[in-house]
């Protein structure tokens, strides 16, 4: 449990100004149709919210014991008391999570200014819209107290990712990968919808803080809890791409870059991690759901991290990158060490964003994706420096924060005593390395298509914002190194781990200079000898291809026979009542013949009827 508590007040602002930049852009369209007015505001708001961010974590007080640090109003009355709740819970993983994406947001939006200068100025204000929008919704997220209230705002940012995913709405493909994105993670937010009304069902409430008070008491009912939390774990499935359903996360990068940035740093992705690690307790009561968690992750750290070696277009590198390390944060928490899972997210979060907005800087260079059309940058280093120091992040290089982080999940998984899931994730530490370097590499270093880029000028704001997340990381390591220096190695953790762990990223380093720096290796005669291994991964081991099947010969064929039934059945069934009706009608409007002796008649023969059967009756 969270040993410091915010306060609410201050938490409701932060959530507050990204919400009212969003109200103001989308509600007032001449500052909407601005670019210069619709990005001041965007980003004065996200200021202040960083500014309030770090206030409410800098003046939290410490949280004594049993109080909540949930503050709640009713939202859905019922006889017995409120059915659900709405409010803010701002405890350290709220409060980290909240610095995390106010800072990161800003960041991108600042960037974004430079980046997408040549966008149309209508386009622009639309697109900071659709950013303060994505703030406030994770901010929600991160802040809620209650399933219910998390889910409302778990939909909301699937549809900010689909909006800033299909920014560029006039390119098909760029449409195409935001409906697969918006579709792919829905499929898991239908199991994680089911789990809590099921949660529900069982406990009586949604309230986080009361959940855990029961998996504490003992009183959480046990029946049917693995398959509650299961479904519930589905949820994350989708969000932070695991697998089988990580395949939207590489099409994400259709979207601008500073979008993919956003998504892959601070929002969408981290909200599976986020949800497994906030409804943590709840899963210690079912070990075998965080052992399947365990073991997923590390399947999918490995199986996104051999995608990315064979990837050519930069920004799909990364994003195979961000799915191998959220598996990592992922196996962290099912070897129960969802602290270590947390902070890779946090500083993960900082070098990843720095990772984008450098492949931005490259990618503004030399007009293309491609790492083999890149090169020829060794003499600026002002613009690989920042790429490179989060590369040595991510690879897991001290004194930089991914070594401390990495190893210490890989000391929970090893502590946990999941051998395979370790071997796992120790050969992507090894392989993301190697991919990592691949880039620099080629991007950098290589010779390049010609002897020089096209132009070098890169705009101030971008290279100013590369440099402070560079600066940023380079800080959280050396304060992370000192605090470890301090205490010693990671508690639990075997002597060797950390000499191992640097054995592992100096092996990827090595490999990846030798293949693409210097030709000591032939980098075909490797994939010759890994041909098999290598053919499934530039084809993504078919799970994009099983997908399409499944919903071309499976999905659109169940429509069509829904449509054939609803075209010929029902509605033939309702076409013939309607044809019936129709001619009763007509037989019957013969009897009306607009003549009054007939109408006589009528009357007479009708009066007889009655007379006869009154006597009958009679009788």
């Amino acid at each position: 449990m969270s040993l410091r508590v915010g306060s609410a007040g201050v938490a409701m602002l932060v959530l507050a100004l990204p919400f009212a930049s969003f109200l103001l852009l989308a509600l007032v369209r001449p500052l909407r149709r601005s670019a210069v007015a619709a990005a001041t505001v965007s980003i004065t708001a996200m200021v202040a919210a960083v500014g309030a961010a770090f206030w409410l974590s800098w003046h939290a007080g410490r949280r004594v014991p049993l109080q909540s640090p949930s503050t709640t109003w009713s939202w859905i009355p019922a006889d017995g008391g409120p059915m659900a709740t709405v409010g803010v819970m701002v405890d350290e993983i709220s409060m980290a999570m909240a610095m995390l994406i106010t800072f990161v947001s800003l960041m991108v939006q600042i960037y974004s200014w430079a980046y997408l200068h040549d966008e149309p100025r209508a386009s622009l204000g639309r697109y900071y819209a659709y950013h303060s929008l994505f703030a406030f919704s994770m901010l929600g997220l991160v802040l809620s107290p209650t399933f219910i209230q998390m889910f409302v705002f778990w939909e909301l940012v699937g549809l900010c990712s689909y909006l800033l995913i299909g920014f560029w709405y006039d390119r098909p493909s760029a449409a195409r990968a935001a409906v697969k994105a918006f579709w792919i993670t829905k499929l898991g937010d239908l199991g994680f919808v089911a789990g809590i009304v099921m949660l529900w069902a069982a406990a009586g409430t949604f309230d986080f803080w009361d959940l855990f008070r029961m998996a504490n008491l003992g009183t959480l009912p046990h029946a049917g809890l693995p398959l509650i939390m299961f479904l519930i774990y589905l949820g994350a499935v989708g969000k932070s791409a695991q697998f089988p359903l990580h395949v939207w996360l590489p099409d994400a990068m259709e979207g601008p870059t500073p979008v993919s940035a956003l998504i892959h740093a601070a929002t969408m992705v981290t909200a599976g991690v986020f949800l497994v690690t906030r409804a943590f307790p709840l899963f210690l009561l079912v070990p075998g759901v965080l052992t399947l968690i365990a073991w997923v992750g590390a399947f999918t750290a490995l199986l996104a991290a051999t995608m990315a070696c064979v990837e050519t277009d930069i920004k799909r590198v990364l994003a195979y990158s961000t799915v191998s390390q959220l598996g990592y944060m992922m196996a962290a928490a099912g070897a129960e060490a969802p602290g270590a899972g947390f902070n890779h997210l946090l500083t993960h979060g900082v070098f990843k964003a720095l990772l984008f907005l450098g492949a931005g800087i490259v990618i503004h260079v030399f007009h293309t994706n491609d790492i083999f059309r890149m090169g020829s940058l060794r003499g600026l280093p002002w613009l690989w420096g920042p790429f490179v120091i989060a590369t040595l992040a991510l690879a897991g290089v001290p004194p930089l924060p991914g070594f401390f982080t990495k190893e210490a999940i890989l000391g929970g998984v090893l502590e946990a005593r999941l051998m395979v899931p370790f071997a796992m994730l120790a050969l992507t530490a090894f392989l993301t390395a190697f991919y990592m370097f691949r880039v620099v590499f080629l991007a950098f270093f290589g010779r390049g298509p010609g002897d020089a880029p096209a132009h070098h000028h890169v705009p101030g704001l971008m290279s100013g914002v590369c440099w402070t997340l560079a600066a940023l990381s380079v800080a959280t390591g050396v304060a992370m190194a000192r605090q470890v220096l301090r205490s010693g190695h990671h508690d639990g953790a075997p002597a060797w781990l950390p000499a191992f762990s640097l054995a592992l990223a100096g092996g990827g380093i090595v490999l990846a200079w030798a293949m693409y720096q210097r030709p000591l290796i032939d980098p075909a005669r490797v994939a010759g000898a890994l041909a098999p291994l290598d053919w499934a991964a530039r084809r993504r081991y078919g799970i994009d291809a099983v997908f399409t099947g499944l919903y071309r010969f499976v999905l659109l064929a169940f429509s069509r026979l829904i449509g054939w039934l609803d075209r010929y059945v029902v509605d033939g069934v309702l076409n013939a009542l309607s044809a019936l009706t129709l001619r009763a009608g007509d037989r019957l409007r013969r009897i009306q013949s607009g003549l009054p002796q007939d109408y006589v008649y009528g009357v007479a023969l009708g009066a007889l009827v009655l007379f006869v059967l009154a006597q009958w009756r009679l009788r």
